[in-house]
């Protein structure tokens, strides 16, 4: 029997319950006053315009199948695009801007798209570096059309049709969207998205986070704002660049929350700490606020703490762990967190992320960098052990776009015939059903006398007061490497040498740290443009090597 499903379907039900809420909420300038102006939508206008423009892009070649660039910002536009594509079944290809314009170019050449659905400056990038879009062959600008040809989105949407548009019938495995990871720990992948992963996830979202039927959200991260049509959520669109969260104006988040009472937020770590530093420092309180999710990069304990001055105490801040690939899996809240788990991840067990969510499965798998064709006991860890986190739900992708390599190093069959996901991350699983994050596999240093881990170690140097944050390296052949620490300190340091005894003592105090031997102060780590917290440890262990004179 076929199963049909398609996200636009979970649009229809929200109409059907919520016909005049508002769908999507947008600021719009201000007035003279400097109070935010907005534009908005309701559910009924939102399927009616999205309607329309499903007829308007079938109408010009956009059909079934159609793997489509979209490069649109967050807003009305948006929502009314994406899910008109829904509705006539045509694929999305949706990249990080964040990731810098050459690595978006040759992600976007590797989709092999059909289509572009862009605004003026997307255009713009395409006329500049035409080679990369070769494949392409029907065009449409989101705003005004300068010099290249095809059509505008206010040319599609301008004949009002009455008939509701006939959704494409599409199949719970058939491609729904093809998103690709950031590449901030490897190559940049196009993630397959089926329109069964897209129906879990909302479930799944919808069911462990308890979403009622009167909130609002606001998704601070454009593609989180998908899902809130779907889940009968108004999603307010944040005045801010979503490419650079750790610069975000925290007055304008807070504005938000306050003018519309925000019930529901998602922010990355980055933006989490820069709301939270200023909402501290002026005693802002957040009332509305029944939840906080967070995500997309480890949240230090101290962050979280200071972004909870601002909650309720019966908020939390939810901490969902996963990849782009696999999310939600395994979540945590601030309560647990900074009652329990805390102390613990201060004194090196690794950082808590929780339990499974729903009926997502766990397996800690003996590390290993070969690929892993068929899942089997053997493969298992010992009982406190630390191991790969693989996973196994209706909301895991199973392969990526034409990447037959990853698929190899990333996915493993089950004898049911559905698909584990190697994280790349390592952990352990404790008596209470908990998995502790422990860092990537592929920054674990092997020294020949032992294994060690990221998070476990660095969180030993963080303890001193006057460490920001440091990184774990390793140099030299892989089963022989020396391990190196770098610290990035809060400011300059006045005494280098005092500064480094110090670390010295804590590093030969602590069975975790005592092989180190080399310690490094570094002004700023390497990380990645958008978290601004996934450190680049293999370029550290590059200036490392030349330290050491390897």
């Amino acid at each position: 029997m076929t199963h049909y499903t398609n996200i636009s379907l979970s649009l229809k039900a929200s109409v059907e319950k919520y016909p005049h809420k508002r769908a999507v909420v947008s600021p719009a300038g201000r007035d003279k006053a400097g109070r935010v102006l907005y534009s908005q939508l309701t559910f009924s206008q939102l399927d009616r315009q999205s309607d329309t423009l499903a007829f308007g892009l079938e109408g010009i070649g956009i059909t079934r199948g159609t793997r489509t660039i979209l490069m649109v910002t967050p807003g009305i536009d948006f929502f009314i695009t994406i899910f008109a594509m829904f509705k006539v079944g045509a694929v999305p290809v949706v990249v990080d801007p964040g990731m810098g314009i050459d690595r978006m170019l040759q992600c976007l050449q590797q989709s092999r798209p059909k289509a572009f659905i862009g605004i003026e400056k997307a255009h713009v990038l395409r006329t500049v570096k035409p080679r990369y879009f070769k494949s392409v062959k029907h065009w449409v600008t989101v705003g005004r059309r300068w010099f290249w040809g095809g059509y505008t989105l206010d040319q599609l949407l301008a004949t009002e049709r009455k008939d509701p548009f006939p959704k494409a019938q599409t199949t719970r495995d058939e491609i729904a969207a093809i998103v690709f990871t950031t590449g901030s720990t490897g190559p940049a992948k196009g993630v397959v998205y089926t329109h069964g992963n897209f129906d879990a996830q909302i479930r799944q979202i919808q069911t462990h986070f308890n979403i009622e039927p009167d909130e609002v959200d606001l998704p601070t991260f454009p593609l989180f704002a998908l899902f809130d049509p779907a889940l009968g959520m108004t999603a307010v669109i944040p005045d801010m660049d979503p490419t650079k969260p750790a610069l975000v104006d925290p007055t304008m988040i807070i504005e938000a929350i306050e003018n519309h009472g925000v019930t529901n937020m998602f922010g990355s770590p980055a933006l989490i700490n820069r709301v939270g530093k200023y909402g501290k420092e002026h005693g802002i309180k957040l009332p509305s606020l029944r939840r906080v999710v967070s995500a997309g990069a480890p949240v230090s304990p101290a962050n979280i703490a200071q972004f909870s001055t601002m909650l309720p105490d019966t908020t939390e801040l939810h901490t969902p762990y996963g990849a782009t690939e696999a999310l939600p899996v395994i979540s945590i809240g601030s309560h647990e967190i900074l009652s329990e788990t805390r102390k613990l991840s201060e004194q090196g067990f690794g950082m808590c992320v929780g339990r499974p969510i729903c009926d997502t499965q766990v397996r800690l798998l003996k590390i290993t960098d070969e690929p892993i064709t068929q899942m089997r006991d053997s493969l298992l860890v010992e009982e406190n052990q630390v191991g790969e986190i693989t996973v196994k739900a209706d909301l895991v992708t199973e392969n990526y776009y034409n990447n037959r390599e990853a698929d190899l190093l990333a996915k493993i069959q089950d004898p049911d015939g559905k698909f584990w996901h190697r994280m790349g991350d390592l952990g352990w699983k404790d008596s209470k059903g908990r998995i502790w994050f422990c860092g990537r596999k592929g920054h674990r240093v092997e020294t020949g006398k032992e294994t060690m881990f990221t998070v476990p170690v660095e969180s030993i140097f963080n303890n001193h007061e006057l460490v920001f944050r440091s990184a774990l390296a390793g140099v030299g052949p892989k089963d022989r490497q020396i391990p190196v620490m770098f610290i990035e300190p809060y400011e300059k340091v006045s005494n280098e040498k005092e500064f480094i005894r110090e670390l010295m003592e804590i590093a030969r105090s602590n069975p975790l740290t005592q092989a180190i031997e080399h310690i490094f102060i570094e002004k700023a780590f390497p990380v990645d443009i958008r978290h601004n917290s996934k450190i680049f440890r293999e370029k550290l262990a590059v200036k490392a090597k030349s330290l050491l004179k390897l």
